[in-house]
């Protein structure tokens, strides 16, 4: 956290009853909101959550040595307590007063799909430039938004914040926490579909992340969107500035040419903005990258940059578990996209499948959160799996029974599986021929657990 934190500093931003507090001016270590990971001197929030409430863990942080608690309700223990109406508006306020302490410049970064590949991009470039803040794992929601704040630190110079969300009012919420001078929105699809009712609620939610802009501030776009002329009205009629992104446009502020692949399915191509340009080769897998390279591109040219400096942060970026990773098990070739999925993504990944040589087999799992249109989402993904010509498609779990039903139809050999056990049974099969496994799923399909069993060369 950004300068000095005491019990008193915090209990003025949250405006907190103060029980049992004896020393007001005690320093705040940190702010903590896992019994787990409590240490000497943190002031422990107290979340509630469908299953869990942390109200019943404060002994547990007193014995860990926690130095007070933020309760919404008087509990009996000996712990120092701030009590206030609302624990989860608490951990707002005080990531909210952290990020205005904040001198360096900060970018969110919300879509559909990519989101988290742009960040990392982002988190590559800057930290060529100086100390980098920039999301962990998944922690893009209403809570982990503001935990991400309260780790930024006087010595950070950039941040890069993803904004995700369940529901239309989350963006709004979290980007007026971080405040960012950038707000990049990626693009928006029928992904996690089921909390907005419709793809109309998922396009107006991601551009929430507009909402906090100033007159100083700045929105990028994509131009090959469907949804681009709603955003650009919205940003036209808040007299925002915005910069545009493309991969085929070369009216957009950033765009790309001379795009070609590589023998494993990287890609390189040259970045332009306005009478500059740059020469990229991307160590990340698929021709959906380059998008995203143009994207954090945009987002590194609204801070002042220059485009030739981008080269650098962008060809250093690798690609994280889970996200088109290369795992080699020789002679078989694994490719790890198993992190999340949604129809968008799942396209993507076929067609990179599709580009390579060579047996290719590809291993699903269900996609999840997508409401009254699942079944038609995956019966499209079967047919586009078939559509690719591939060798084999593999799935398992209850909705891709349709997409594998739909390949079947289509002319492709498609196999289902129960159960997940027997699917791994099935790939480890194959691992002693030059074969090329793509898996991917949502993560409430846990394809992980394949491909950790791959490599383990165990069956869960």
């Amino acid at each position: 956290m950004i300068g000095e934190w005491t019990l008193d500093t915090a209990a003025t931003a949250i405006e907190a009853e103060l029980i049992g507090v004896s020393q007001p001016q005690s320093r705040v270590a940190r702010i903590c909101t896992d019994t787990r990971q409590i240490q000497s001197g943190d002031l422990f929030i107290c979340l509630k959550g469908e299953h869990f409430d942390a109200h019943d863990f404060i002994a547990q942080a007193r014995q860990q040595g926690a130095l007070a608690a933020v309760t919404d309700h008087r509990v009996d223990d000996s712990l120092p307590q701030l009590v206030v109406d609302d624990t989860l508006i608490a951990l707002g306020r005080l990531a909210a007063l952290n990020r205005n302490r904040f001198q360096g410049k900060l970018v969110a970064v919300t879509g559909s799909s990519g989101k988290t590949t742009v960040k990392e991009l982002l988190a590559s470039m800057f930290s060529q430039l100086g100390p980098t803040l920039y999301t962990q794992g998944n922690l893009n929601n209403h809570i982990g938004v503001p935990l991400t704040l309260l780790r930024l630190q006087a010595e950070h110079q950039y941040a890069v914040i993803e904004l995700g969300a369940s529901a239309e009012g989350e963006i709004d919420y979290t980007v007026h926490l971080a405040q960012p001078q950038v707000a990049l929105l990626n693009n928006a699809c029928a992904a996690h579909i089921e909390g907005f009712g419709s793809l109309s609620g998922v396009v107006r939610a991601k551009s929430e992340i507009f909402n906090a802009l100033t007159d100083e501030d700045t929105g990028i776009i994509n131009l090959d969107d469907p949804h681009t002329d709603f955003w650009q009205e919205k940003l036209d009629n808040q007299l925002r500035a915005y910069l545009t992104f493309s991969v085929i446009n070369p009216e957009a502020d950033i765009w790309v040419s001379d795009m070609a692949e590589n023998d494993v399915g990287a890609w390189h191509f040259r970045l332009h903005h306005q009478q500059d340009s740059v020469q990229v080769q991307l160590r990340l897998l698929g021709k959906h990258n380059v998008a995203n390279a143009a994207a954090a591109t945009a987002a590194w040219i609204a801070q002042g940059l220059p485009l030739n400096a981008v080269k650098a942060g962008l060809e250093a970026c690798e690609a994280m578990n889970g996200r088109m990773k290369l795992v080699m098990l020789q002679p078989a070739l694994l490719i790890d996209d198993s992190y999340n999925a949604n129809p968008q993504a799942m396209q993507a990944a076929i067609d990179y499948l599709a580009s390579r040589q060579g047996q290719r087999v590809l291993v699903l799992g269900d996609m999840a959160e997508l409401g009254a249109d699942e079944i038609e989402q995956h019966v499209q993904i079967g047919e586009y799996a078939a559509a690719a010509a591939l060798e084999g498609f593999y799935a398992t779990g209850a909705l891709m029974r349709h997409a594998v039903d739909a390949a079947r139809q289509a002319g492709l050999n498609a196999l289902y599986f129960e159960h997940q056990s027997a699917l791994i049974e099935a790939l480890k099969q194959m691992l002693n021929e030059p074969v090329t496994l793509l898996v991917k799923g949502s993560r409430s399909a846990a394809m992980d657990r394949v491909v950790a069993a791959l490599q383990n060369g165990d069956a869960q």
